[in-house]
């Protein structure tokens, strides 16, 4: 069953920041990428969303020059990653997977050396050192060896590293994975810094409360192929309306209660909980009409919450037995 097909939003005319059309790279007889699509807009955080072996990597070692494709094409700032890749890597940062840092030096030491390796002399590089330690807050730890940083602190440093050139593009390959939830928030915090800078941000993550929480438009990726993109909530939408859910008081009137939300509601007794669809209008009104009439039934409720689709049902909505067994559409949510 191929994913639905839903209409693209084409008004948009500025040169994207990322082009790719094709791209297929197989290693034996597996398939790492097999036909993928990406447009990504300058000055925007864009995901690729996807489990372990998706692609995802691949696809980046691709656009950033570090692997040739078997077949397609990717732009990077309007230059082509094979042909020309002095003129993309001039354009790019890369924060991979793991941390390119020299645990003995101070993250001071650090930039500065990053600095000079890209010839910017050593005033420059001490320059430049100074102005993202206190971008990314690390000015007060700079002079300490990057073996005493967290987690959090390192990823920071990792990600200012990327940045000494003030690229036009920055891919981040999975920037908080293995990382704890406070040192994820500070990556978080200094990616959408990037963002409202202007930088063009491309994330490849395969937690999907982190392309929930950074991006603008998301591509979910699987076996290779991107099945669906869309704002987070354009993508929820596919996987179908908001629920009414509803904690009743009193158990004896949970059946009732159920017949005041709709036909289509289910109950579950042992938490005393009516759940119905809301419908594709405005679930915040379908809420309040459901308390009106509740309230006017005298049924009494603990608790009641207006539920959208996550991303994770997202995600197995679209990659589901259905979609997997054959050739996966891309379907896009009309913006």
């Amino acid at each position: 069953m191929p994913a639905p097909e839903l209409t693209r939003d084409d008004t948009h005319q500025d040169p994207p920041a990322v082009a790719a059309t094709g791209l297929r790279k197989t290693y034996g007889s597996t398939a790492a990428l097999d036909g993928l699509d990406l447009t990504v807009r300058a000055g925007t955080v864009h995901a690729l969303l996807g489990p372990n072996g998706a692609g995802k990597t691949t696809a980046v070692r691709i656009m950033t020059t570090l692997l040739r494709p078997d077949a397609g094409r990717a732009l990077i700032a309007g230059h082509d990653a094979v042909r020309d890749p002095d003129e993309v890597r001039y354009r790019i940062g890369l924060l991979g997977q793991h941390a390119a840092l020299d645990e003995e030096l101070s993250g001071r030491q650090n930039l500065e050396l990053f600095g000079r390796l890209y010839h910017l002399g050593g005033r420059g590089a001490a320059r430049r050192a100074a102005e993202l330690l206190e971008r990314f807050g690390l000015a007060e730890t700079g002079a300490k060896p990057v073996k005493q940083y967290s987690g959090g602190m390192r990823r920071r440093l990792d990600l200012a590293a990327s940045l000494i050139m003030r690229p036009q593009v920055l891919f981040l390959d999975e920037p908080t994975t293995g990382l704890d939830p406070r040192a994820r928030l500070e990556v978080w915090q200094a990616v959408r810094s990037l963002s409202e800078g202007g930088t063009t941000v491309l994330l490849t993550t395969q937690y999907l409360e982190e392309a929930d929480q950074l991006a603008g438009t998301i591509t979910i990726v699987d076996h290779g192929r991107a099945i669906a993109e869309g704002t987070a909530d354009q993508l929820k939408a596919l996987a179908g309306v908001p629920r009414l859910d509803v904690v009743v008081r009193d158990p004896r009137r949970l059946a009732e209660a159920a017949r005041l939300l709709g036909p289509d509601a289910v109950t579950d007794s042992a938490r005393r909980l009516a759940s119905a669809s809301a419908g594709r209008g405005d679930g915040a009104a379908a809420l309040t009409r459901a308390v009106a009439e509740l309230a006017a039934s005298g049924i009494e409720i603990e608790d009641v919450a207006l539920r959208r689709p996550t991303l994770d049902e997202v995600f197995l909505h679209l990659t589901g037995p259905a979609h997997s067994a054959g050739p996966a559409g891309h379907a896009e949510a009309a913006a």
